[in-house]
Order: structure tokens, then sequence, then C-alpha cells
């Protein structure tokens, strides 16, 4: 019973290594613990292997991002490309929906002899024994080779959290449309998903018509031909179309193959060159209860770095920074990174592309339950200026998006409440002013730091919820 509770723990207390990020001071008292509880094993055992393969890894250089209606199988399609299953907090594990933004890892093979692409997890899955050897060619037997890492973006499709799925679509490169073949295409989120990436302006898209073993290949027709109806005029009209069961690998490798083919990796040159900038999606207090002061870790914050690059022992400023309770106002910080982790995997410096952990000397306190969302890290002094106001160039939609009914989407009024996400920074703001060209002013109830020009999804309240009704510009 004590293992099961472990597993469904609340979110500010998952272990170290549930999130990769484990101390090096810790790693080698475990280490130590077991060389000494078990000296007959760990004499045959050598761990040259391992220390080899740890700096060997070759970081991600790619975000996929798994898009689509809450319940179309994206979890389920990330397990089976990678081997992670990334619902990991209680709440997750009970509702059996993705609540935060799931990430996850997997590294691309190809086989030298047929030149099959695969992921490498998937190609373990597809070994017609278990006998056989892990990392090899389920077609032909030869040993696969490397060809790149990516990160996988896993967005929640639920409607109360679109706020979520637009922060993570800021993280993405490319991009997997889920659409279930046992539900009528569109369904509301679809819709919605469709349309975050289209401000996002992500071009590279794969869509998935998942669940077809599910239905009759008559009814897997139709609602081939409704997808195709849907997309045409999208940013997604020319995306392939791979009918897909997730749960039982149908098809999955052909997935794989087009994310090679159809999501390239960014240009890295000129690293040096550009400011340091990363985007906070996700933050953690990582150390249990009752562990020793000598033992406490410091703050995590997790998200995806957009240009420069980051190097232990580096110093950051973080803005808008920690709140303080007594005046309500944010103040920036600076610290000190003490290690960088993508996955299990300890880096030294670390690039654009993939999804990195970094851990820092706050106070872990400061960034327990996700209490940095929406922050960005840079070199000090390099960041833009934090704004409590801003000036938005509005493109507002024909229709909402994610409602039941058919709604027409409204002017923006003066003295409304609209809720913004830039980057991965959520706020509302009261619109204060209606200017020329569709712009409007915004006194926002959290800060923001964003570079002028930065694209901003646009949402109002419907029927208690928000809906998403355009986007827009940060004024210069």
């Amino acid at each position: 019973m004590a293992k099961k509770k472990k597993k469904t723990v609340a979110e500010d207390d998952l272990s170290a290594e549930d999130l990769g990020v484990v101390p090096e001071e810790k790693k080698k008292k475990t280490t130590a613990k077991k060389k000494t509880s078990r000296k007959k094993t760990t004499t045959k055992k050598k761990t040259t292997k391992k220390s080899s393969k740890k700096s060997d890894f070759i970081q991600s250089s790619c975000n996929v991002g798994l898009v689509g209606h809450v319940d179309h199988g994206k979890t389920t399609l990330v397990k089976a490309l990678s081997g992670t299953w990334t619902e990991k907090y209680a709440d997750e594990i009970n509702r059996g929906i993705t609540i935060k933004l799931g990430y996850a890892e997997a590294a691309v093979m190809q086989c030298p002899k047929c030149n099959r692409v695969i992921a490498e997890a998937l190609a373990n899955l597809l070994r017609k024994s278990k006998k056989d050897p892990k990392g090899h060619c389920p077609d032909c037997g030869e040993k696969l080779a490397f060809k790149r890492r990516i990160s996988f973006v896993d967005a929640p499709g639920h409607e109360i959290l679109m706020a979520t799925m637009l922060s993570g679509a800021s993280l993405m490169d490319g991009a997997v449309l889920l659409v279930a073949a046992n539900e009528d295409c569109p369904q509301p989120q679809t819709r919605e998903h469709l349309a975050a990436l289209e401000i996002a302006k992500i071009e590279n898209i794969i869509i998935v018509q998942n669940k077809v073993d599910s239905v009759g290949k008559e009814r897997a027709i139709e609602h081939y031909n409704q997808i195709k109806s849907f997309v045409k005029g999208t940013i997604a009209e020319n995306a392939p179309i791979i009918p897909t069961s997730a749960i039982f690998q149908a098809n999955v490798d052909k997935i794989s193959e087009l994310i090679e083919e159809i999501i390239p990796s960014p240009d890295f040159e000129d690293l040096n060159e550009e400011d340091f900038l990363f985007n906070v999606a996700r933050s953690f207090d990582i150390n249990r209860p009752g562990i020793s002061i000598d033992d406490l870790a410091g703050g995590v914050m997790g998200g995806s770095i957009i240009s420069g690059q980051i190097s232990v022992g580096d110093q950051v400023e973080i803005r808008p920074g920690l709140k303080n309770p007594d005046s309500g106002k944010y103040k920036p910080v600076i610290t000190t990174v003490k290690s960088i982790y993508e996955g299990k995997h300890s880096l030294e410096t670390a690039r654009p592309g993939g999804l990195i952990a970094i851990g820092t000397e706050l106070d872990p306190s400061n960034t327990r339950t996700d209490q940095l969302i929406g922050n960005v890290v840079g070199t000090p002094e390099t960041l833009p200026e934090v704004k409590n106001t801003v000036e938005i160039e509005t493109h507002l939609l024909e229709k909402v998006l994610g409602a039941e009914e058919d709604i027409s989407v409204k002017p923006i009024a003066k003295n409304e409440l609209i809720m913004i996400v830039v980057g991965t920074s959520l706020s509302a703001g009261v619109v204060s002013k209606i200017g020329k060209h569709n712009s409007v002013s915004l006194q926002l109830k959290r800060p923001i730091c964003a570079l002028g020009g930065s694209i901003v999804a646009l949402s109002r309240r419907i029927h208690n919820r928000f809906r998403l009704i355009g986007y827009g510009y940060l004024a210069e």
C-alpha cells in the first residue's frame, strides 16, 4: 500500500527521480549505500558504461506538441513513441486526463540496412520476441543508428485547461493533431487547438485519425472526409492524415517517420551571439518531506530555451519574479544555475531544443506547485521590462471557438475583462482604452515580461468559461 501512495502523491510532492532532477550529492550517497549493502552483486557490474552514456547524451533538438480534444489518445500516443506515460499527478491518474503540460523525450533512430526510421521505444515495443535485443530494427534485425532526439509536449484537451494548452503551443516546433474516429469531427477543443496552432504560427502539422480500431471501415472513411472538410482553408489543409490505433501501436511507426520528415529541428547557429532567454512552463520543489537540511535541493524550473545557451554556474535573472505577499508587487530575482537536466540526463550546457529543467539556488518554497509559471529567465540586465499595462494590436475570429453553440465574436469593449497568454505567461486585464487600428490597452492584474511583437492569444469569459476569441501582437 505504501508504494501505491507514492505513485499518486500531490503535485508538489513529486520525487526527484520522477522529474529526472537528482542533486549530484544525493546520487553519490545512494550509489555508496548500494555498494556497501550489495558487495557481492556490484563487483560484477561496472558503472563505467553508465557514465560514458551520460557524457555522450545528445540534447533534444525539437519540441513536438500533441494536441486535440480530451480523451482522443494524446497521452497514449506519447507512451507508444517515447515509452513514457506523462500523467504523473494524483488528479491526472484519478481522472484519467492530462491537467498539466506533460513532457517526454524520444530518440529517433534509423536502420542502416533497410533505412527504416522509427522511435527507439517503439522499435523495442514492436520486437517479435522479448528475447530479441533492444535497439534493433523490428523488420531486419539490424542495430539502429541514432538520428536525433525530440521532446514531446502533451497538451491537455479539456476545455477548462485551454490556457495551459496555449502556453504549451508557444514551446512547439511542430504538432501532431489527434482526432478520434469514434466521435464526429470537429469536437469543440479540436477547433480551439487548431486555432491555437494557427495563432502560434505552427505550420508543420501531422493529423492522426486515432481509435480506428473502434469503428468499421465505412465509418473510418466517413470520418476521414469529416477531417478533410474541417481542415480545408486552415494551416493544416495539406497535413497528412494517418489512421492509427495508438493503444495497439497500429501505424504508429508511420507517425515517427513523418515527424522526422515534416518537423525539422530549428537552426542553432550563432547561439553565442544571442541573449539567453528561457520560458518557464513548470516549477517544482523536488524535496521529500523530512529530508535533512544538508540534502535540500534548490528550486527547479522547467521549460524551453528560446535563444542563446546556458551553463551550470551561470547567473540568471527571473522576471517578473516573486510576489511580495504584503505589497502584492513582483520583484525580479537573480540566482545561480546549479544543474541542468533533460529528463534524467545531466547537461553542463543547454541550447534551444527540447524541454529543460534548471536547478537553482532558489528557496524551493518559491518554486513549488508551479509558482514560477509564466516567468522569463535570462542573463541579468538583458530581459525586457516588466509590463503592468500592455497595448495589443488585435485580430478577432469570426466565431467563438470551443463553445457548443454558434456564437459570433463581438468587438472588444472598454472595461471588459480579457485573458491573455503570451509565451507561457497567463494574465488577465481590464480594457482601459480602445485605440486605432484595432488596438486595445489592458491594465493587467498580473504583470508580464515579454518582447514587443510577441504573439498574444485573447480569450473572453462566455458562459463561465474563458473562450478563445482571437489573437494579437504586443506593441513595441
